[in-house]
């Protein structure tokens, strides 16, 4: 597995981004380095804690991943993340079992905690040259008028100032899970915050984010871009058409491959649109 954080800046430096697909099992740890290895795209595996908790633990998870690239024979930078922390410890088991990458999630507390425990990771990745994000502003799970968040440009070069990380993600107007109606990125925020700190930016939330808006934000600074309900999404209305024809199949090997096609179809137009294809 390769370091986030050469990989990262060297998209920030050349206006692409890394996208970064959720994993949730074998299957579809499988289908994503599949497709990102034919398109010769760098990419980014996140797991979340309760992805962790699910697949058995941060040394399984690891194992896993670890042995599909050399059993698959891929070729391309694969970082292993660990998407949204909660905690110094959380990050400190997964950085000790081999994740190349972490994000420290404490945007929901003071901006004075999240710096403390931000720079307490930043301090104990270093010593393994694995790559930190921070979470600036709260990103929700749900788009409405009520609750999009944006970040403070002031919280933001505070974090950046006191803690030196290498992936910033800011609140920009995105949200997690499916957005109601259309996204409402700043995108004057985005160019604002890049070109102040001259960090890479993260953009939580990938997924129904209009592509000419994905295309316009990561000209501005946005190196890697989350994608993980759209996955679930396709995948699970797949596997429901499958079964419905299929009524006598209970072989879980072909009930759950019966996704490959359309999670694979989404990775590639998404590695297209973030212009991580042949960055090899």
């Amino acid at each position: 597995m390769n370091n986030g954080i050469e990989i990262i800046r060297k998209a920030y430096k050349e206006k692409y981004a890394i996208p970064q697909f959720n994993i949730n099992n074998l299957e579809w740890t499988k289908y994503i380095l599949e497709e990102s290895n034919l398109n010769m795209s760098p990419v980014i595996l996140g797991v979340s804690e309760s992805a962790v908790n699910y697949m058995g633990g941060y040394n399984v998870v690891y194992t896993l991943v670890n042995a599909l690239i050399k059993d698959s024979s891929i070729k391309i930078p694969v970082i292993l993340h660990l998407d949204h922390g909660s905690s110094f410890e959380s990050c400190k088991k997964a950085i000790d079992s081999g994740f190349t990458s972490v994000m420290i999630d404490l945007s929901f507390k003071s901006i004075e905690d999240n710096i403390y425990e931000t720079k307490r990771v930043k301090e104990y990745a270093k010593k393994f040259n694995v790559s930190v994000e921070s979470e600036i502003g709260y990103i929700t799970k749900k788009s409405n008028k009520n609750n999009i968040s944006y970040a403070s440009l002031t919280d933001c070069k505070r974090m950046f100032d006191e803690t030196k990380i290498n992936v910033l993600s800011p609140a920009v107007g995105n949200v997690h899970g499916l957005y109601k109606g259309k996204a409402k990125l700043n995108f004057e925020l985005i160019k604002e915050i890049s070109s102040i700190l001259n960090v890479p930016l993260a953009l939580h939330g990938g997924t129904g984010i209009a592509d000419e808006d994905l295309q316009k934000v990561i000209k501005i600074g946005i190196s890697k871009v989350n994608i993980n309900t759209e996955l679930q999404y396709v995948w699970s209305k797949a596997v429901r058409k499958y079964l419905r024809k299929n009524i006598n199949i209970y072989d879980p090997r072909k009930i759950i491959a019966a996704g490959e096609l359309e999670i694979k179809r989404v990775i590639k137009e998404k590695i297209i649109l973030c212009g991580s294809n042949n960055k090899i």
